[in-house]
């Protein structure tokens, strides 16, 4: 137990660091500004200050994105999906958690960065929101790679390992389309009732042995 609390705290403590820091940049209260003849330097903090913003933000809204991305590699290579199967298993807590964290995360993404320079409030909530996305995801697949397949059988892990070698087969540009069509029908087999690949993973295959049948 103290083992998994510690690597837990190394996964969150670093990223809730940086994003707290950002949201200070947004959120922090102004001194009172005094009265000077020369209104340039109260001009130039200004300045630096939307500048200071910007960078925070421009920094939260590509960290959004690589976690976005590292989320659409299990979407699309099967072959990773089926080594960490929990980051799909919506019945695991810590899988749907960052699910929704990252539903919060979108819904508070701004159409464009400039639009939450005059808005605190609304930067707050979204840095916020982005580093409980972050959070969220690195635990589930820090969980993920922790379990791997154990919570299988040996008889179902031999089942996702076949579906593993059909669907590289299914995917195999070299491979006829009737070999291809075969080996996913039979992947599929192989994994009902254990796992459902992702419709992002589905579509992604037999749009690949559908354009090889067409052409």
């Amino acid at each position: 137990m103290l083992f998994r609390l510690v690597e837990l705290l190394l996964v969150v403590a670093p990223l809730a660091g940086v994003v707290i820091a950002l949201v200070k940049t947004f959120t922090r209260v102004k001194p009172p500004v005094e009265q000077s003849q020369d209104p340039v330097p109260a001009k130039a903090a200004t300045a630096g200050n939307q500048a200071a913003q910007w960078r925070s933000l421009i920094r939260v809204i590509q960290e959004h994105d690589r976690t976005d991305t590292r989320w659409l590699e299990y979407e699309l290579d099967h072959s990773k999906l089926l080594e960490l199967p929990l980051m799909t298993d919506m019945s695991n807590p810590l899988t749907v958690g960052f699910h929704k964290a990252k539903l919060r995360a979108d819904f508070l993404r701004p159409a464009k960065a400039e639009d939450l320079l005059d808005d605190p409030d609304a930067a707050a909530r979204y840095l916020t929101a982005v580093e409980a996305y972050v959070t969220a995801f690195n635990v589930a697949e820090s969980e993920a790679k922790r379990k791997r397949r154990n919570g299988f059988s040996p008889d179902e892990q031999q089942r996702i390992v076949r579906a593993q070698s059909l669907l590289r087969v299914a995917t195999d540009s070299a491979a006829t389309p009737q070999e291809r069509q075969a080996a996913y029908e039979l992947a599929r087999r192989e994994l009902d009732g254990l796992l459902v690949l992702p419709p992002a993973t589905q579509a992604g295959i037999e749009r690949g042995i559908s354009g090889q049948i067409d052409g």
